[in-house]
């Protein structure tokens, strides 16, 4: 009998980390080759982790809710001598394994490599700081403006005295209420120095019959999330209200044939990311992210879909290098990631690297919404229901009254960075894409 260890597997750039959510076998279980052995979540995605090779569960390293890096062993397995695993190389440790995790892009890198507060004195860096923070109580740290100092002096309840969200933000409660400034230092002070803080948070009364609900790990993740985006982004909305009749005549002449050709429903969304990819081509600037000062003008485009599960939360599956796919390859991908997103099948993976994302809010009947841009994007799409109106179309004999298919479509964009002619530009071409979309089109 030989010992296997069962490493936690690099899930993608950016995930260094994953929290062990359930075990689906007990020690002394035997487990099958490719079989799902434990639920781990990251801060983007729940996911299944297999183990591959068979054998017996005889220790499990990794408890519920405690957190174990990459390449980190969870459990051991007693295998028979002579299968895989004698073939198997030693496991390397974390620190072994780490060089080998996909990096991200030399700009990122560099913006993890300055301080991460723009306060000169309260600013620290990565790499010069022993404390190891998470990406979300990065943001945290960076919004509330906490010093290292501050830092050090916060008791971690993770993992090897990891600082955990919970901590920071106790922290950040426990500071108090902000104080005040005498009244003769603040005539003194420039109104442009003069730092606005946000009045503090009434407290909310909980009458009789009022339900508790705790929210779950990923309404938390979206809900910090968002707060955050906010914070970050001066969000602007532009809207168009658009003709796709032709659309909509090119879908239901080619939806039924299609299914039965390739075994796939045909949506509207194809089409939307189609019009999408060629208004960022001819406006590339859509396509950035903001580092400080500087603009990353990104080289790929990859389509965030926002996309409702079933238990009313909120998955973004990115489809990679979305200008390089014809029709019928996005009809696939967003079939693929859609059924994985609604069945918990998606991997770390498959929500990293989105540089532009669109969001239907149509499906639930909504006729625009104003949504809220992923961070670090710079702008979001989203399209309502189509809805038939009576529309006046321009003819050669005239103006006529004719029944149309119509649909609002909402662009949010940072305007740091996007201006309104920018994003103006850039909305219009979505709705020519679409209004003059081909009858012949071939899928």
């Amino acid at each position: 009998m030989a010992e296997y260890k069962l490493l936690l597997p690099s899930m993608g750039e950016g995930v260094m980390e994953a929290t062990i959510i359930s075990w689906l076998f007990n020690e002394g279980d035997f487990i099958k080759e490719d079989e799902s052995v434990v639920e781990i979540a990251t801060d983007k995605v729940d996911s299944d982790v297999p183990t591959p090779v068979s054998g017996k569960i005889i220790k499990i390293l990794k408890q519920k809710d405690e957190v174990a890096k990459i390449g980190e062993a969870i459990a051991i397995l007693e295998t028979e001598s002579g299968s895989q695993d004698s073939e198997t190389p030693e496991p390397k440790s974390y620190e072994e394994v780490k060089d080998q995790i996909v990096q991200p892009e030399p700009e990122v890198v560099k913006t993890l490599e300055q301080p991460l507060l723009s306060n000169t004195e309260n600013s620290f860096s990565n790499q010069n700081s022993e404390l190891y923070l998470s990406p979300l109580v990065k943001s945290i740290v960076q919004q509330e403006n906490i010093s290292e100092s501050e830092l050090k002096s916060i008791k971690g309840s993770g993992l090897e005295g990891r600082i955990t969200k919970e901590d920071i933000l106790g922290f950040v409660k426990n500071k108090g209420a902000v104080q005040s400034v005498p009244v003769q230092q603040t005539i003194s002070q420039p109104v442009s120095q003069i730092k606005s803080q946000p009045a503090p948070a009434q407290p909310i009364i909980v009458n009789e019959g009022d339900e508790i609900i705790q929210m779950d790990r990923v309404r938390k993740i979206i809900a910090d999330a968002m707060v955050n985006s906010k914070h970050t982004s001066p969000h602007v909305t532009s809207f168009i209200e658009t003709d796709v009749t032709n659309v909509v005549t090119w879908r239901n002449a080619n939806k039924n044939s299609y299914q039965k050709r390739d075994g796939e429903k045909l949506t509207f969304m194809p089409i939307f990311i189609r019009a999408v990819v060629k208004a960022i081509q001819d406006f590339p600037m859509i396509n950035v992210s903001v580092d400080g000062d500087k603009i990353i003008k990104k080289k790929n485009i990859n389509i965030g879909m926002a996309t409702a599960l079933p238990d009313g939360n909120l998955i973004v599956p990115v489809i990679k290098n979305a200008d390089q796919l014809s029709l019928s390859g996005l009809a696939k991908a967003i079939n693929d990631l859609a059924y994985r997103a609604r069945n918990k099948k998606l991997t770390p993976a498959d929500t990293q690297g989105a540089t532009y994302t669109i969001s239907n809010v149509g499906t639930f009947g909504n006729l625009m919404g104003t949504p809220i841009i992923p961070q670090p994007q710079v702008a979001i799409l989203a399209v309502g229901a189509i809805v038939k109106k009576p529309a006046v179309i321009e003819t050669e004999f005239g103006d006529v009254i004719a029944i149309r298919q119509k649909m609002f479509i909402s662009h949010s964009y940072d305007h740091r960075v996007v201006d309104g002619s920018l994003g103006g530009m850039f909305l219009k071409h979505v709705n020519d894409y679409l209004e003059n979309w081909d009858l012949n089109t071939e899928i």
